[in-house]
C-alpha cells in the first residue's frame, strides 16, 4: 500500500469518531494516562476536525531588539520573518494533516487569518497550539477549526523563533510525533499513536455506535426529531 493510501485508510477509519469515543478506546485500552490534551486547549468555534499531525516547534526570541526608526523596523520585521521565524512546515503539508505547533506557550499570534487559509488550501484540516492565535474574528468567519491555549494581540517579532519541524512535539501536556491521530471537537483535542490508530478506531467505533442506538431510542420515546448525533446524516465538518 502506497504511503497516501495508508494514510487515506487511517483517515477514514476516524471519519465522524467524536473525541468522546476516542477517549473511552484509549481507556479501554488501559490508556488512560494519555492522550487528551488539557482542558485550556479550546475551540475558536464549535468546530470538529481530525488529521494525522504535521508538527512544528517555535522556542522564545532571547535576541535583543534594536534600536530603529519605523522604516527601518518594517525592513526588520521582514528579515524577522525571512531569517528568525519562518513557516518551513507549510510548503510540505499534505491533505489530511492536522497542525500541532508547539509555541512554548507564547503569547504571540504566530497563526492569523491568513497563514491559517494558506494552509486549509493545501488540505490541512485543523490546528492546535499551546500558545496564542490571532485574527480570530477572520478565522471563525473562515471557518477554519482551530484550538488553542491562548487569543493574542502580537505578531511574533521580538517573541518567537523557529526551532524545528516534523519532530516530536509537546503540546497541552501531550507528546504528539508526527503521523500521530489528532481528533478534535467541542470537548477538545484527542492524540492516538499511529501504532494504536486501528486498535483504538475499532473500539471507538463500537462506543460511537452504541451511544447513537441507544440516544436515538431516546429521542424516540421523546418525539424529538432525528439529527446528525443519532444517526439521522453526516455531522456538520465531519
Amino acid at each position: 500500500m502506497t504511503d497516501d493510501a495508508e494514510r487515506q485508510r487511517v483517515l477514514e477509519l476516524y471519519q465522524g469518531l467524536r473525541v468522546a469515543d476516542v477517549r473511552d478506546a484509549l481507556d479501554w485500552l488501559g490508556l488512560h494516562h494519555y492522550g487528551s490534551m488539557s482542558p485550556g486547549m479550546r475551540p475558536l468555534w464549535r468546530a470538529r476536525a481530525c488529521g494525522l499531525a504535521r508538527t512544528a516547534r517555535y522556542l522564545p526570541y532571547d535576541g535583543r531588539i534594536p534600536p530603529m526608526t519605523a522604516e527601518e523596523y518594517t525592513e526588520w520585521v521582514g528579515w524577522y520573518y525571512r531569517e528568525i521565524c519562518p513557516y518551513p512546515w507549510i510548503r510540505p503539508i499534505q491533505p489530511g494533516d492536522f497542525c500541532v505547533i508547539d509555541q512554548s506557550g507564547a503569547d504571540a499570534g504566530l497563526m492569523g487569518s491568513g497563514n491559517t487559509l494558506t494552509c486549509a488550501g493545501l488540505g490541512a484540516t485543523g490546528f492546535v497550539t499551546n500558545g496564542g492565535v490571532r485574527d480570530t474574528d477572520e478565522i471563525i468567519i473562515q471557518r477554519i477549526p482551530f484550538w488553542s491555549r491562548l487569543v493574542s494581540q502580537s505578531m511574533v517579532q521580538g517573541r518567537l523563533r523557529f526551532d524545528a519541524m516534523d519532530i516530536p512535539v509537546s503540546v497541552g501536556g501531550v507528546m504528539v510525533n508526527p503521523g500521530d491521530v489528532t481528533v478534535a471537537d467541542g470537548d477538545g483535542v484527542i492524540v492516538v499513536p499511529r501504532a494504536l490508530a486501528d486498535e483504538v478506531a475499532g473500539r471507538a467505533r463500537r462506543q460511537l455506535e452504541e451511544d447513537r442506538a441507544g440516544r436515538r431510542e431516546l429521542y424516540e420515546q421523546q418525539g424529538r426529531a432525528f439529527d446528525h448525533t443519532v444517526g439521522d446524516g453526516a455531522p456538520p465538518g465531519a
